[in-house]
């Protein structure tokens, strides 16, 4: 039969020689110092991408729209194809889109560069054909 004390024995761990203390120190230390590091950069990184997002803006207004200075008004004129009729229009930054009837009894969509004042774009209406 076994001792009843055999058990605790093989609980109880026996000291470790100084050189492997050391070394288990050593060991130890290196984790710390480098989970120490990792964990700054970490926190770098994540400092950095809290201050991207709070300096960062919205989307910037277009700079190169026309703005009228404040005493004065802006005017111009817009030469359409003879007999032509304006049916709606649209506007966008510096754009200006006109849907016209034209004399001959099509439509077409006029795009005009209002700063340059000329016309840059024309696009022809036609239906579809079943």
């Amino acid at each position: 039969m076994a001792a009843p004390n055999a058990s605790l024995e093989i609980d109880e761990e026996k000291p470790l020689d100084p050189a492997a203390e050391r070394v288990r120190r050593k060991l130890v230390r290196f984790m710390v110092i480098n989970l120490g590091i990792l964990f700054a950069a970490v926190m770098a990184v994540v400092l950095a991408l809290v201050y991207k997002s709070v300096t960062e803006s919205g989307p910037q207004a277009s700079s190169s729209s026309p703005t009228a200075p404040s005493n004065e008004m802006i005017s111009g004129s817009i030469p359409l194809p003879e007999g032509a009729r304006i049916i709606s229009h649209a506007a966008s930054g510096d754009r200006l889109t006109l849907h016209v009837a034209l004399a001959d009894e099509g439509e077409a969509i006029l795009l005009y560069d209002i700063p340059e004042g000329r016309l840059v774009g024309r696009f022809a209406v036609t239906r579809a054909v079943q």
